[in-house]
Parts: C-alpha cells; sequence; structure tokens
C-alpha cells in the first residue's frame, strides 16, 4: 500500500491511525500543501479534487478518508473499526461525521486561504474562526458522548477498543490543541483522546512523527 499524503492533514492522519491500528505496512508518500503540491501532477491524477490523502492498493486509487477507513475495515476485518449491530454502527458513524462532516471541513486550508486571500480576514480573525467552529463541535459531541459511554459502559464509543470515531476524533484534538482550543473544557473528549494518545498506533500516527513533518 502507498498512502499519499500531508503530515498535519486531519483527513491523512485518521488513515495513518487506522492503517497503525490494523498493524498494515504502508509507503508514505509526503504531498506538501503549503507548496501546492495537492494541485498538480502526479498527484492531480491520483485526486482530481487536489485534496489529501490518496490510498493506492495493488493499483486501486481510494480518496476520501472516511471511505477509505470503512474500505480498510471490509478488507481487513480485525480489529474492527466499528461495532456489531446496525444501530451500534449508525451512532458511531454519527458522531465520526460530526467530526470529519461538520468541523473540520470548514478549518480546511484550502478554506482558511480563501478566507484570508479573498475576503480579507486577519489571522486574529482566521484564528477565531477555527476555535468557534471546533467549540462548537466539542459542545455538541460531549453532549452526545457523556451519557453514550455511560449508558454503554466501554472506554470508547464503538466498545472497548478504538474506532471509526476516535480515528476521527484524535487529529480534530491535535488540531484543537494547535489553535489554542482548551480541550480540558471538555472532559469525556479530554479523556478518550488521552487514552488513545497511550496507545502506540495513534503514538506512531502523530504529525510529528511523520517523514514529512517540520515540527
Amino acid at each position: 500500500m502507498e498512502l499519499h499524503g500531508y503530515f498535519r492533514s486531519s483527513a491523512s492522519y485518521r488513515v495513518r491511525i487506522a492503517l497503525n491500528l490494523k498493524g498494515l505496512e504502508y509507503q508514505y508518500r509526503p504531498v506538501n500543501l503549503l507548496k501546492g503540491e495537492q494541485k498538480e501532477e502526479p498527484h492531480k491524477s491520483l485526486n482530481p479534487q487536489g485534496l489529501v490523502p490518496a490510498l493506492i492498493d495493488d493499483g486501486q486509487v481510494l480518496t476520501q478518508s472516511l471511505a477509505i477507513l470503512e474500505w480498510l475495515d471490509e478488507q481487513h476485518p480485525q480489529p474492527a473499526l466499528l461495532p456489531d449491530g446496525a444501530l451500534a454502527r449508525a451512532r458511531v458513524r454519527a458522531l465520526a461525521y460530526n467530526v470529519a462532516c461538520d468541523i473540520q471541513p470548514v478549518q480546511n486550508l484550502r478554506v482558511l486561504k480563501y478566507l484570508q486571500a479573498e475576503l480579507g480576514a486577519s489571522d486574529e480573525q482566521k484564528v477565531a474562526w477555527i476555535r468557534h467552529w471546533i467549540g462548537l463541535g466539542f459542545d455538541a459531541l460531549e453532549a452526545q458522548l457523556a451519557p453514550q459511554l455511560n449508558a454503554q459502559s466501554t472506554a470508547f464509543v464503538g466498545g472497548e477498543t478504538p474506532g471509526l470515531f476516535e480515528c476521527c476524533l484524535v487529529p480534530q484534538i491535535y488540531s484543537a490543541e494547535r489553535f489554542g482550543v482548551a480541550v480540558s473544557d471538555y472532559p469525556t473528549i479530554a479523556r478518550i483522546g488521552a487514552d488513545c494518545a497511550a496507545l502506540p498506533a495513534f503514538e506512531k500516527a502523530r504529525p510529528e512523527n511523520q517523514p514529512d513533518s517540520t515540527l
């Protein structure tokens, strides 16, 4: 397998975690977003959207991180990223989509560049924008997570091991801390993040541990 991504991309980070959780070996192919390599060949031929990540397996190209995560779960079922049962899976997906579809996209690099280059937002306004959307999303997540985990009496939303949701949450926690959001204000989110951080699969996936890291 080849993973084409960027060390600080949340979507790439999700896929790295999942690959590590499943113990899958892959070659990492850096795509420098700050230099615009995602908009140029050869990456544009892999993903015409000009986004990361792209995962190549046996000549087949997969894009969109959540689609990649579910494909990995179907191709390599153990350990599972989703629990048994349609209702339990729907609940995990809803939480994961809260992060991947509602929180993260509005702080994507291309959105932030548009805010500043086209709408004239200052650096301070950009950071305020990021904090606003993370805070709004984390407020909702915390309200959903606490009662669900209490009812389940499990460490993670899908059971006793991290899965699809945690693959999405941990990169968002990293982004929140990077922009000065007090994650400690969200005790359930913070606890899940700390439990994940103690696991080798998550440590290996951290941005500063990637070959293209400038941290």
